[in-house]
């Protein structure tokens, strides 16, 4: 069948609503709000004692409540990813307000994925099992400590009977889950879908060993300015935790029931680099083929594209390398798009982080603002609007959220406004 001929018979997919608990707050106005201000949510580790480590700096999630999306038996047994995800995930259906359970729960869906799941809950594990024995295991270790348990929680939590699951892509997690649910709706399998994703891998063990591959900024004396992409200052990214959820919707279902559509989720892709287990293709090609590849899908070109929400982390190949792909795929129409990173007040929220790239990227579309990148004070490319102009109001119709990985994954999104049609 001819591509244009799929696209003819696919369903239009619908943001109507999203959460997210960041280490800038525990919701979107508080998330959207630091990103305009470029109020940092990176501070010195204090969940537990960073002595010994090159790296004490984090996006730690403060003030958040489980209570207050949860009962008591539920935050006892979920891992911290899996309470910011059921928590987004409420805020997310509460802000469509859709009512649940749907008239059709087995054509409502979860997808949210983690770059690494329970960590908090496996390493207790084994600390249980090793100074206490078999009997110091928890028994909601059994039903808890997989990555699949946010999605699990937020299906019976909604009584959502149709297609879910856990995928993990690294930190194109959330843009590959949200994808990925989007062609669920587009393809007939299901009407409504909560996606996104959740991670909280700030342990020692994992802080240790991403300090040892030499991605981390270790400005330790700095923590509001060491997360810094694309300026020439940077040292490497800052590990966060938190969630970000969309709710998306087959678009004659939200109108239907008269729910205010935010934006469409009008084209994706998902490629693999095969080149390295850390560092992306030199040449970006991987990533260039996303983007062709969405712009395709969302039947776009680049000059359709208003806004690019960049992955750009700060560490010193993976934004140089993104710049070079994007040069490759928008040409001269570069230097005329706002080319932003809200890294840089979050840090990297790691399999989440994606996720609250296409909340953020929405909220730039609806608003016409585009969050600037903080500590971008030397950018690497002067000829680049990486959101150090003068911004201003900005019509924002269609947009590209890029996203991509370690072990090579990349994925990219298109939203466009939705015109009824």
């Amino acid at each position: 069948m001819r591509a244009g001929a799929v696209r003819e018979t696919r369903r239009r997919v619908v943001v109507t609503g999203y959460g997210a608990v960041t280490p800038v707050g525990p919701d979107v106005p508080s998330l959207w709000q630091a990103l305009l201000s470029g109020r940092s949510g990176i501070g010195t580790v204090t969940g537990f004692d960073p002595d010994g480590l090159p790296v004490t700096i984090a996006g730690e999630v403060r003030d958040f409540d489980p209570l207050v999306y949860m009962p008591k038996r539920a935050v006892r047994r979920l891992d911290p990813f899996a309470q910011y995800a059921l928590a987004a995930a409420v805020q997310a259906v509460d802000a469509a307000g859709l009512t649940v359970p749907v008239s059709r729960p087995d054509r409502m869906g979860v997808l949210i994925g983690s770059g690494y799941g329970a960590e908090k809950t496996i390493i207790k594990a084994a600390e249980a099992l090793i100074t206490e024995g078999p009997r110091g295991v928890s028994p909601y270790f059994a039903v808890s400590g997989g990555s699949d348990s946010a999605a699990v929680e937020v299906a019976m939590r909604f009584g959502a009977q149709g297609p879910s699951g856990s995928m993990s892509t690294a930190c194109a997690t959330g843009a590959t889950c949200i994808g990925d649910a989007a062609r669920m709706i587009a393809t007939d399998v299901a009407d409504v879908m909560v996606a996104g994703a959740s991670d909280d891998c700030l342990t020692k063990a994992d802080m240790a060993a991403t300090a040892k591959t030499g991605v981390l900024s270790r400005r330790n004396d700095d923590p509001a300015g060491a997360s810094r992409p694309f300026d020439l200052g940077r040292d490497g990214f800052v590990m966060s935790a938190g969630a970000g959820v969309v709710l998306l919707e087959e678009a004659g279902h939200a109108m239907r029931r008269g729910a205010e559509i935010l934006a469409e989720v009008a084209g994706y892709a998902a490629t693999t680099d095969a080149y390295h287990l850390t560092s992306p293709d030199p040449e970006g090609r991987g990533l260039q083929r996303a983007m062709r590849l969405a712009l395709s899908d969302a039947d776009a070109d680049v000059t359709d594209i208003d806004y690019i929400n960049a992955h750009a982390t700060g560490t010193d190949g993976g934004d140089r390398v993104e710049i070079t792909a994007l040069r490759q795929v928008f040409g001269e129409r570069l230097a005329k798009i706002p080319l932003t990173s809200v890294k840089s007040v979050l840090g990297h929220m790691m399999g989440a982080a994606s996720a609250v790239d296409l909340i953020a990227t929405v909220e730039a579309m609806r608003t016409g603002t585009v969050p600037p990148t903080t500590n971008c004070t030397e950018p690497e490319d002067p000829e680049l609007d990486f959101g150090t102009r003068e911004a201003g109001r900005r019509e924002i119709r269609t947009a590209m959220s890029n996203s991509f990985g370690f072990g090579g994954h990349n994925a990219v999104l298109v939203v466009r406004s939705f015109d009824g049609g």
